[in-house]
């Protein structure tokens, strides 16, 4: 098969923990063709959708671990499989790329995640329509209504509504007296909607992604674990990256959620879990495939290779 990975610019992938780079690797062991694109190198030219993709081997070499075979447009009837790795910021550019995979979809491909649904699953507020698994959680933007929601549940976590990798995520309580201008600069003086949720203690465990492979959680989870005086367990910002087999409530989230994910087109799909508690569901790139695969031997990509396979085999029957 012929697969295309939207990616971020080649030389910026860490391919010592990048989760995208083994899925590739995976893929090419299987005999498929692994061609790659930048969400600016899809455009549509007259209704048709055409994508400046190059044709890669990994060579499995650290310093150049790819070579480009070729460099060509291709189209849908080039195209097996479209799978969507590009990282956030979820911006317009973010937005406008989903709707020219859209269209690539409605020329015959299939992309995973499915477009729309990226659109419409935001990685923050998603969690609002599974209640019963959130800790008191707020999605506001009026200053006063968010002072009161503080000074309710004392200590707090408030972060933005597009980020990702722990940028702009601060712990904070009633008392701090950098709170007003820590909820000002979040809102932007009210005029920008954020989240806030209850301080779940047990970060201190950290923050467990659970992946989810086509609605099937992996039996392990990555427990990011916070280092030092920092409160976030993302690997972008420290934290720790430890293994784990999955418990029983982590199942229990994962097996509520998955069916409603799959029916929706969301191949992969990484639910952030602290405490038990459901704090993101990620589906723009989830990552710690390779962490995971590296500690505990478990073959998380040949999963999602194996789902990628399904789906596109079903697609041709």
């Amino acid at each position: 098969m012929n697969l295309l990975f939207v990616l971020d610019p080649l030389e910026t992938l860490k391919i010592e923990k990048d989760t995208s780079y083994v899925m590739m690797r995976e893929a090419q062991s299987r005999g498929h063709q692994i061609w790659v694109t930048t969400q600016h190198n899809i455009q549509n030219v007259s209704g048709k959708v055409i994508v400046r993709a190059q044709h890669l081997i990994l060579t499995e070499t650290p310093n150049t671990w790819y070579e480009v075979v070729t460099s060509q447009d291709i189209s849908a009837s080039n195209i097996d499989g479209v799978v969507m790795r590009k990282d956030p910021p979820f911006d317009m550019e973010y937005i406008y790329t989903t709707y020219l995979l859209e269209s690539l979809e409605q020329e015959g491909c299939l992309v995973f995640n499915r477009p729309q649904s990226i659109r419409d699953f935001n990685e923050k507020l998603s969690i609002t329509k599974y209640p019963q698994f959130i800790s008191p959680t707020l999605v506001a933007a009026d200053v006063s209504v968010i002072n009161d929601f503080i000074a309710e549940q004392n200590e707090v976590v408030l972060k933005p509504l597009d980020g990702m990798g722990g940028s702009s995520v601060f712990r904070s309580r009633s008392q701090d007296p950098n709170l007003g201008v820590i909820i000002e600069t979040l809102t932007q003086l009210g005029q920008r909607t954020i989240m806030v949720q209850k301080f779940i203690p047990d970060i201190s465990d950290g923050d467990k992604r659970v992946l989810l492979i086509d609605g099937e959680p992996a039996p392990y989870t990555l427990a990011r674990i916070p280092q030092g005086a920092d409160h976030r367990g993302n690997l972008a910002v420290g934290g720790r990256g430890v293994a784990m087999p999955l418990t029983d409530r982590e199942r229990e989230i994962a097996d509520t959620l998955g069916p409603t994910l799959t029916e929706q087109g969301l191949l992969l799909v990484g639910l952030d879990i602290i405490g038990g508690y459901l704090t993101e569901i990620n589906v723009t790139s989830p990552t710690c495939m390779r962490e995971i695969q590296d500690q505990t031997g478990c073959d998380v990509p040949g999963m999602f290779i194996d789902a990628l396979e399904k789906n596109i085999a079903a697609k041709v029957r």
